[in-house]
């Protein structure tokens, strides 16, 4: 049994001088294997320095490589693409407000420029890796929408990446909207659940509550769609969509 020896004291018998020698020994030993990892340690760092200092400073022109390409070349891109886009929005706003026979012209100039402006198709072809080429997706898909040309609406909303609460749930459900017209209900039905499920907010959620549900119920998914009115009569009680839902709510707890 090890017993505590105060600092300074002499072993007397020979077991103690035994154990004082195996005790110096083992300690030895522990710093020697720790010197000599150490020293391999250094050994290996030396010569392998070249390598070492190479991989760092690879790491560090990277770094400094994408500050200075955010600040000096992405930052003044995306001022760029916005101010380009100014007048395809106006373009836009004008569309969304005029009447049915205004409206192609409008969107068509939106998205293809006139006067030797930019539309939202050039913004999105010559600017598309910056924040305002990404907003022109999302109205050139919008724009493709009203126009009745569904593909191409699917084909910029799709590539819209958004996670704001209001754009991004729409984007999702614009392609929903388009996919009814193209008669893929399974589809359309995909999108909707995921624009009403992308944020949980008075205005997205549920407007694509309620056409989630007319979707599933068209395909014979009363469970689903009793599920999605049921949301919105129970959570959204002060939108636009309750009363209409509480008349599906009736129709699919009919069907199952």
């Amino acid at each position: 049994m090890a017993t505590y020896k105060k600092r300074g004291y002499k072993p007397k018998t020979k077991v103690e001088k035994q154990e004082a020698i195996e005790d110096g020994s083992a300690t030895a030993e522990v710093f020697n294997t720790l010197d000599e990892t150490a020293s391999k340690t250094e050994a290996w760092a030396e010569k392998n320095q070249k390598a070492i200092l190479t991989v760092v400073g690879a790491i560090a022109v990277v770094i400094v490589g994408i500050i200075l390409v955010q600040k000096f070349w992405m930052e003044p891109k995306n001022v760029e693409a916005a101010n380009e886009m100014y007048l395809s929005q106006s373009y836009y706003e004008r569309a969304v407000n005029a009447t049915a026979t205004e409206k192609d012209s409008l969107f068509n100039l939106a998205l293809n420029g006139t006067a030797g402006k930019y539309g939202f198709l050039d913004i999105v072809d010559n600017y598309g890796s910056t924040a305002a080429g990404n907003q022109a997706r999302y109205y050139a898909g919008m724009s493709y929408l009203n126009m009745k040309n569904y593909q191409e609406a699917i084909n910029h909303l799709d590539a819209y990446s958004a996670d704001d609460e209001i754009t991004g749930p729409l984007a999702k459900g614009a392609i929903g909207d388009a996919f009814v017209q193209l008669d893929q209900q399974e589809e359309a039905l995909k999108y909707y659940v995921q624009a009403a499920t992308m944020k949980n907010n008075e205005i997205t959620t549920p407007r694509f509550l309620l056409k989630a549900g007319v979707i599933a119920m068209n395909l014979g998914k009363s469970a689903d769609a009793l599920s999605y009115f049921s949301r919105i009569t129970e959570e959204f009680k002060d939108s636009a969509e309750f009363s209409r839902a509480q008349v599906y709510q009736g129709q699919a707890e009919a069907m199952n």
